[in-house]
C-alpha cells in the first residue's frame, strides 16, 4: 500500500475502516514529510540516530505537524518499545505502572520510549516524576507540547532534553499530501485549482486536518469540478488556531505591538484581525493599543492617548461588532502617528536612579516648614519661588544634596517632541546661568 509519502509498504490490507490519515501514516523517518530542520542530513534526530546517542525530547509544534509519528518511528528505528500516554487522562497511578512496565523491559534488555502528548498538562510534581527514570535510562522520555516549554515544563525536565521545534507544513508539503491521499484513494478530488488551493489553506499548516478535508471531499458525488465558492458551501472553514491563554496569543500581541512600532498600519490591522478572527477580547486589545500609544509614541504625538481611550469609550458604548472599527482606527492612527519612546526611557531610567538613591532626603530648601522647629531646622530656607524669577525660572537644585544631576528625558527630532525639546535645551542653558 503506497503510505503518506509515497512508498509502498506492502502491507496487508485491513478490512476494517480505518481513517485516512491512518492509513497513510508514514512507516519509516525518510517517509515523513516536511521538517526537515529535525530530519534533514546534519539535522538533530538524523545525527543521534546515526551516532546511536539519542537522548529525551521535547517536540513542540502545533497541532497535526507529525509529534506523534516521529516519536513512533524513533521507536522503530531505535528498536524501542513505544508507549504512548496523554498527559490530559494520566495520573499518577499510570505513571507508576508505565515505570513499573518500563524496568521488567529493562531487565530483560529491552528499552521503552514513553511518548506523552500534552506533556505540559502535567503539573511540577508529576513532571518531576520523570526524572529519577529519564537519569536512570528506565525510558527515553519523548515529550510533545503545542505550548512553549521555556514556560510550562521544569527546568530540571528540560536540562535533560533537547527541545525540538517542529513547524506548520508550508503550501508544498500540503500539495505531496494531497497527492498521496488521491493515490492511496484511487481517485483525483472533484475540485478547480482555485478549489484546491483554498482545500490546502483551510488545512491551516496542520496535515492531519488535510487529510480528513480530503476524505469528505472525496465521499462527495459531483457531475463536475467544484470552484471555490462551491467548496466554501459544503465545507466550513476551520478555526484559525488560536489559544487567548497560550504561546500564540503572545506571539500575535507581539507581532501587533511590533507593526505599530514599525509604522506599519497594513500589518497593524493584519494581526488585529487575526486576533479578533481567533476570539481575542476586543477590550484586551483596546488595553494594549492604549499601551502602545504611551509606550512607543509618547509625548511626540500627545494626542494619540486620547484618541486611543476615546476609541475604548467609543468600542464600550457601541459593542461588537461595530464598535471594533472604532478600535482599528485608533490603530491606524498610532500607526503612522510619529514615535518617540523618550519618557518611556526617562521613567526606566529614573526608576533605576531612584532604586539605587532611595534613602536620600530631598534637599532642604524645596521642604515645608510648617512649625517653627523645622523652621530651625532649615527646612524651606533659600527656597526661590519660580515665578518671582526672571523669565518665572529659579534654576534651582531639586535633586538630593551631593546627587549628581541625571540626563533623564532625552526627546526626539520628531513630532511635538521637537518643540519639547527646544523648551528642555532653553530651560539646561538658563540654569546653567543662573548657577554659575
Amino acid at each position: 500500500m503506497p503510505d503518506l509519502f509515497g512508498s509502498d509498504t506492502g502491507a496487508p490490507a485491513d478490512t476494517g475502516f480505518r481513517p485516512l490519515a491512518d492509513r497513510l501514516r508514514p512507516r519509516a523517518l525518510s517517509d515523513v514529510i516536511g521538517q526537515q530542520q529535525v530530519l534533514g542530513p546534519d539535522a538533530p534526530l538524523t545525527v543521534m540516530l546515526a551516532s546511536g546517542a539519542l537522548s529525551s525530547l521535547i517536540f513542540w509544534g502545533p497541532p497535526g505537524v507529525g509529534k506523534t509519528t516521529i516519536a513512533r518511528l524513533l521507536a522503530d528505528e531505535t528498536d524501542m518499545h513505544f508507549v504512548q500516554i496523554s498527559a490530559i487522562f494520566s495520573g499518577v497511578p499510570e505513571l507508576r505502572k508505565v515505570f513499573d512496565a518500563a524496568k521488567i523491559r529493562r531487565q530483560n534488555g529491552q528499552g521503552t520510549l514513553l511518548f506523552v502528548d500534552e506533556i505540559h498538562r502535567f503539573n511540577k510534581a508529576q513532571q518531576d516524576g520523570f526524572l529519577p527514570h529519564m537519569e536512570d535510562g528506565t525510558i527515553l522520555l519523548v515529550g510533545a507540547t503545542t505550548e512553549n516549554p521555556s514556560f510550562e515544563l521544569n527546568r530540571a525536565v528540560l536540562s535533560r532534553s533537547q527541545v525540538l521545534v517542529l513547524e506548520r507544513l508550508p503550501a508544498d508539503d500540503l500539495e505531496r499530501l494531497a497527492q498521496r491521499a488521491e493515490a492511496e484513494l484511487g481517485l483525483s478530488l472533484p475540485l478547480t485549482a482555485q478549489a484546491r488551493q483554498n482545500l490546502l489553506d483551510m488545512a491551516d499548516g496542520d496535515g492531519r486536518a488535510l487529510l480528513n478535508l480530503i476524505e469528505q471531499v472525496a465521499a462527495w458525488k459531483v457531475d463536475a469540478p467544484l470552484d471555490g465558492a462551491g467548496l466554501a458551501k459544503r465545507l466550513s472553514k476551520r478555526a484559525a488556531q488560536y489559544d487567548k491563554g497560550g504561546d500564540e496569543h503572545y506571539n500575535l500581541i507581539s507581532a501587533l505591538h511590533k507593526s505599530v512600532r514599525g509604522s506599519d498600519p497594513d500589518a497593524a490591522l493584519y494581526w488585529f484581525a487575526r486576533m479578533l478572527e481567533g476570539g481575542e477580547d476586543p477590550r484586551y486589545l483596546a488595553r494594549r493599543i492604549t499601551r502602545m500609544a504611551v509606550e512607543d509614541i509618547g509625548l511626540a504625538d500627545p494626542q494619540a492617548q486620547a484618541v486611543c481611550l476615546q476609541s475604548w469609550e467609543t468600542f464600550e458604548r457601541l459593542g461588537s461588532p461595530e464598535g471594533e472599527l472604532a478600535l482599528a482606527q485608533a490603530l491606524t492612527y498610532i500607526a503612522l502617528a510619529p514615535k518617540s519612546n523618550a519618557v518611556y526611557n526617562a521613567y526606566k531610567g529614573a526608576r533605576r536612579t531612584a532604586k539605587a538613591t532611595g534613602s536620600e532626603p530631598p534637599p532642604k530648601h524645596i521642604l515645608n516648614a510648617p512649625t517653627a522647629m523645622m523652621k530651625d531646622q532649615g527646612y524651606g530656607k533659600g527656597y526661590a519661588y519660580d515665578h518671582n524669577a526672571e523669565d518665572g525660572f529659579s534654576g534651582q537644585n531639586y535633586f538630593p544634596d551631593g546627587m549628581d544631576r541625571p540626563d533623564l528625558y532625552q526627546p526626539v527630532e520628531r513630532g511635538f517632541e521637537r518643540d519639547l525639546k527646544k523648551r528642555l535645551d532653553y530651560f539646561a542653558r538658563l540654569r546653567t546661568k543662573r548657577n554659575s
